[in-house]
């Protein structure tokens, strides 16, 4: 069985044909042209799955990872900051009267949680939380092996944990969320606010003496290198995770966590901070049992995620 699949957010469209077992025969990418609005995004899905359609063999369903707040059981898209114009977007049926196959839609943070569960760096686990740590800061849970979303669709929220009830505030409408303190904006903030304020660091070398071009990819370099504020910042973003990992630790007793995102090729710089974090303040009865692993899909999780959802909703779970 052939199924196609796609992963999209406000910067890249992603689409594939693979088989149930996670095999990617073809892939193709191109940019998302989000400003456009809804409709032409939308024409570029398509183009972008007719790509990838194979010539002379049967597709059974289409799955596809969606930037969020969205209806699971709908296939609705809400609304999506990084895509103007996406209010209450019906996709799904959208996909269904475009290509007449079942088409089944999920948040793309708690699919590539599935698809860890399924095809990564959480096969045979039960109970698993997925955290990816990129723009934003998004996740996933995995309870009795069974993605759970809650009664709305709207649980595994893991970036809008509160982690520092002062802080600053988030466009959820809420202030100290874990995104706003460890995502990689937030981590580019940060360095920068150090660098205006004379604190020594290579990152103002590297940036050419413009503080408003640090990234979090220039502070992991910087923090590679050895430099001090970069090493400072990177930590101080794996203690929030780290904050928020003992809470799920508590609320949950997951099996396994699983961290991917861009921020995460950071590697030990930011890895290390987590852990140290997370063994401090929870019993060592929590973490000794509790692995904290990368991510192992990459750039395909949100496309392996799909597969999963449309190959478990296939199978009626």
């Amino acid at each position: 069985m052939w199924f196609v699949v796609v992963d999209f957010g406000g910067t890249q469209i992603r689409a594939a044909r693979c088989r149930a077992d996670g095999r990617i025969e073809t892939r193709v990418m191109m940019p998302t042209r989000a400003s456009e609005g809804p409709e032409a995004v939308l024409s570029y899905i398509q183009r972008a799955i007719r790509q990838v359609w194979p010539d002379d063999r049967e597709v059974v369903a289409l799955g596809v990872a969606a930037p969020g707040p969205l209806d699971p059981h709908t296939g609705v898209v809400r609304f999506a900051p990084n895509l103007p114009g996406w209010k209450d977007f019906p996709l799904r049926d959208r996909l269904v009267e475009s290509f007449g196959l079942p088409t089944f839609v999920g948040n793309d943070a708690n699919l590539a949680a599935l698809g860890e569960h399924r095809f990564g760096a959480g096969q045979g686990v039960d109970d698993l939380v997925y955290m990816t740590v990129s723009t934003g800061i998004g996740g996933g849970i995995i309870l009795d092996g069974a993605l759970f979303e809650g009664a709305q669709g709207l649980g595994g929220e893991v970036g809008h944990i509160i982690v520092e009830p002062e802080g600053p505030p988030c466009f959820c409408g809420n202030r100290g969320c874990l995104e706003m303190l460890a995502s990689g904006p937030a981590i580019a903030r940060a360095a920068r606010a150090a660098v205006e304020r004379g604190e020594p660091s290579r990152l103002l070398e590297q940036v050419e003496g413009y503080p408003s071009r640090i990234t979090a990819r220039d502070v992991a370099e910087a923090a590679r290198a050895g430099d001090d504020l970069a090493r400072r910042v990177l930590a101080r973003a794996g203690f929030y995770i780290g904050v928020a990992l003992v809470s799920l630790m508590f609320l949950l007793n997951p099996s396994l966590f699983i961290i991917g995102g861009s921020v995460t090729k950071a590697g030990d710089l930011l890895f290390g901070p987590i852990q140290e974090t997370v063994r401090s303040r929870a019993p060592e009865i929590y973490w000794r049992n509790t692995p904290i692993l990368p991510a192992a899909l990459r750039d395909n999780v949100g496309l392996l995620g799909a597969l999963a959802l449309a190959t478990a909703r296939l199978g009626g779970r």
